[in-house]
């Protein structure tokens, strides 16, 4: 299975980004679906959660910001930030919880897409 994150790149201040997840390969379902993201000399921090049915939670930071969505017929989770602030340039993940038949669940992360925003 493999977790392939796009979307990110240079935008300046108050500007948007939507990013995309897609998760690839031996997939019978995916259940929740999140972003986190890491910023240089910083700890991750979970930015959002989906869960299949589509109860949604965020960081405190992003609530109102940020909206996580999902499309369980593509397993493809969204990130749609609105209003970005130069303290959310960080590299952004997917993560996963990948089902490979009914009873069989792993954890998946992706590689990152870079999100810088400009002052």
């Amino acid at each position: 299975v493999q977790l392939v994150e796009t979307g990110g790149g240079l935008v300046q201040a108050g500007g948007s980004l939507r990013l995309s997840c897609v998760a690839s390969g031996d997939v019978f379902g995916v259940n929740d679906m999140e972003w986190y993201r890491q910023a240089p000399g910083k700890q991750s921090e979970r930015d959002a959660t989906i869960e299949r049915g589509g109860n949604t939670n965020y960081l405190r930071s992003v609530e109102g910001r940020f909206i996580i969505s999902r499309d369980n017929a593509k397993n493809t989770v969204y990130l749609q930030m609105n209003s970005l602030k130069t303290e959310d340039t960080a590299v952004y993940y997917c993560r996963a919880d990948v089902l490979h038949s009914a009873n069989y669940e792993y954890e998946y992360w992706g590689k990152g897409t870079l999100v810088t925003v400009s002052s």
